[in-house]
C-alpha cells in the first residue's frame, strides 16, 4: 500500500498537467502555421479558368445596374478585365481596402464590379455615400447565395475576369498597395496586352 500512494500522487500531477500540455501543443501549432504556414488569401478556386457563375444579381441601387453572366466576356465594348468586389458594410477589411479599389477604378480605367453580399440596402447605400462609389456595377446579394456560386468564404475578395468572360484570379482579404501591384497590375497589364 505504501507504493500506491507515490504513484496515485505522481498520477493526479500528471493529469494536472494534461490541460497545459494539451493547450501548449495548440499554441505551438498554431504559431507554426502563422509563422510557416501558407498564406490564406493564396487559397486556390475553383473557378479559375472557368466562365464566371450564372447568378443574376439585382440591382443594389436604383441608378446603376446589377450583373450576370451576360455582363461579361466578349461583347462589343467589353474587351477588357473585369474586377469583382466581394464587399459589405460591416465589413472592417472591406472599408480599408475601398480607397485603393476607388484609385483603381479611377486612375487605371478599370470596369469594378461590386457584389454586395450578406448586407441589408439601407446598410449598404450608406456605406457607398460615405466612401464613394467606384463601381460600374453593384449586385445585391442579401442571403449570400450568389457568394457561394462565387465560392465566397471571406470580406472582402477580389476577382479579376479576363475579356472572355473567364475567372483568372481570386484574391481573398483587403487589397493593399503591395498586392495591388504586386499581384493585380501585371495581372491587368497581361491581360490588357492580349
Amino acid at each position: 500500500m505504501s507504493q500506491d500512494a507515490p504513484r496515485a500522487k505522481r498520477n493526479k500531477y500528471l493529469l494536472g498537467l494534461l490541460p497545459l500540455l494539451i493547450f501548449s501543443g495548440l499554441v505551438g501549432a498554431m504559431g507554426y502555421q502563422l509563422l510557416f504556414g501558407k498564406d490564406p488569401s493564396l487559397i486556390p478556386s475553383a473557378l479559375i479558368g472557368e466562365p464566371v457563375p450564372g447568378v443574376e444579381l439585382e440591382a443594389l441601387k436604383q441608378d446603376k445596374p446589377g450583373f450576370g453572366p451576360q455582363d461579361f466576356g466578349p461583347t462589343p465594348g467589353n474587351d477588357q478585365p473585369i474586377l469583382v468586389n466581394v464587399f459589405a458594410s460591416w465589413c472592417v477589411p472591406c472599408r480599408a481596402e475601398h480607397p485603393i479599389i476607388s484609385a483603381l477604378a479611377r486612375e487605371e480605367n478599370i470596369p469594378v464590379y461590386g457584389l454586395n453580399s450578406k448586407d441589408t440596402r439601407d446598410a449598404a447605400l450608406a456605406w457607398l455615400d460615405e466612401l464613394g462609389d467606384p463601381y460600374t456595377r453593384i449586385g445585391y446579394d442579401p442571403t449570400g447565395r450568389a457568394g457561394i456560386e462565387w465560392g465566397v468564404y471571406g470580406y472582402p475578395e477580389t476577382f479579376l475576369i479576363n475579356a472572355k468572360g473567364q475567372v483568372v484570379y481570386k484574391y481573398v482579404g483587403p487589397i493593399s498597395p503591395r498586392v495591388l501591384n504586386e499581384e493585380f497590375m501585371p495581372r491587368i497589364e497581361a491581360l490588357r496586352a492580349q
